[in-house]
């Protein structure tokens, strides 16, 4: 039966996918619903509830500074580092998306800034293919690495019983990503024609489809609350810090703390979107209509179907696994980053991939340090040209240079994308055991 409830999973996994947006978690859940009825046993406590709880907090809080101005504040500024140096776009681009994901805990942020990209790379006869392929890939490896998210809080609760804490988490993830994406940025930089020899872009051009560069609109003026909103969110962001340090078990600074990082990145959250909607004098109400908040419990709904749908079968088979991987991964730990890899395109979702997967590894028996190392090929969503933002590059790039060839996977995210995956485990491999 492991073979036919596989397939089960598979099956509604291609449902969801092909369905896209919220389709996805209600495909999960019909699969769910499918292999209680063929003999699985599951329950709610398979569900992600905390990924969930993070998911809502944080996207309450990055509504709210939409709702204030902050994200077009941020755009702005974006938009200005950008035409000033345009030379350095490749490497520019993804350091701001890579920022802006790590800060938000989402990876949507980056829908704002593709266009500024596609614009200032085409202004100045750039491929827009390479800032964007390796901007989008960053985008989501940020999301992996940001304090806040729930992909991140899922690790950590995984790992909690091999004794590594939140801040060894982020100690590891953190460089190793950053350091990944800009090696990525590299190989981009060299990818592809140059634009004005590219057949498609000639043609696009001579028949008036490319749109003309336009300037930066010198009578931009921020919103009143847009920066003391960033302000507000950055000292949230030190807070939770802050108090993952002082809680954290490893450092033995607070005895008795009266919750977990979790709760505290929760309610701290919350408490901030509701300093932010008071300090800006913006109606909660608006938080529910902004567009961030619509992408934000997208994702906790397409994460409730899908990582409770890959729990369901893990559970149920979680000896019969064991069994069949220990050996392979046992023997070589590295293994455990190609699976993640391969995993993440078909689960939607960083936090869904490592709350399905992650404690079934460490159930394993594999070293925690393989496993942290490991965990950013979670991000993986450029290989399949059909997560969200990245048909948003090849849509936005009116040149034509970001499109998918004759072939499924040749796509300008493949090759930046994995090198940048092969850094980041490779770092993570040889700096864990020091942090670890």
């Amino acid at each position: 039966m492991i073979w036919f409830h596989l397939a089960v999973v598979l099956l509604f996994i291609i449902i969801g996918a092909r369905m896209g947006g919220v389709g996805i978690g209600l495909a999960g859940g019909a699969g769910i619903l499918v292999l209680v009825l063929t003999g699985v046993h599951t329950s709610a406590e398979a569900a992600p509830w905390e990924v969930i709880g993070i998911i809502m907090s944080v996207i309450c809080t990055v509504a709210a500074l939409q709702l204030a101005g902050a994200m077009d504040h941020l755009v702005h500024l974006t938009e200005v580092l950008l035409r000033r140096h345009p030379k350095q776009i490749v490497f520019l681009a993804p350091i701001v998306t890579y920022l802006m994901s790590l800060l938000c805990g989402t990876g949507h942020t980056a829908y704002s800034v593709i266009p500024v990209i596609v614009d200032v790379a085409k202004g100045h006869g750039i491929r827009p293919s390479r800032p964007l392929s390796i901007a989008v890939v960053s985008s989501q490896v940020g999301v992996a690495a940001s304090p806040i998210s729930a992909a991140m809080v899922a690790l950590v609760v995984a790992v909690e019983p091999l004794s590594i804490g939140y801040l060894q988490c982020l100690a590891i993830v953190i460089p190793t990503t950053f350091i990944g994406c800009m090696v990525g940025a590299a190989v981009a930089y060299f990818q592809g024609s140059e634009l004005k020899d590219d057949p498609v872009y000639i043609e696009r051009k001579a028949k008036g489809l490319v749109k003309p560069s336009a300037a930066t609109a010198a009578d931009y003026q921020a919103a009143p609350s847009a920066v003391p909103s960033l302000i507000i969110f950055l000292i949230a962001l030190i807070l939770v810090v802050t108090y993952a340090t002082v809680s954290s078990p490893e450092l033995k600074i607070m005895s008795d703390p009266p919750m977990g990082s979790t709760p505290a990145i929760m309610t701290i959250m919350l408490a901030t979107a509701a300093v932010i909607c008071a300090v800006a004098k913006k109606p909660t109400s608006q938080i529910a209509v902004q567009d961030t908040f619509r992408a934000g419990m997208t994702a906790a709904v397409c994460i409730l179907g899908l990582a409770w749908l890959g729990n369901a079968f893990v559970d149920h088979y979680e000896e019969t696994i064991s069994s069949a991987l220990s050996g392979p991964f046992q023997a070589a730990p590295w293994l455990v980053a190609v699976f993640f890899y391969f995993a993440a395109p078909l689960m939607f979702s960083h936090a869904a991939t490592t709350r399905a997967f992650m404690p079934l590894m460490v159930a394993l028996g594999l070293p925690g340090t393989a496993l942290v190392a490991s965990y950013p090929a979670v991000a993986n969503y450029y290989l399949l040209p059909n997560y969200p933002t990245t048909v948003a590059a090849m849509e936005m790039d009116d040149t034509g240079s970001t499109r998918v060839g004759k072939m499924v996977l040749n796509h300008p995210f493949v090759v930046p994308g994995t090198v940048a995956i092969i850094v980041c485990v490779a770092l993570g491999f040889l700096i864990a055991p020091f942090i670890i």
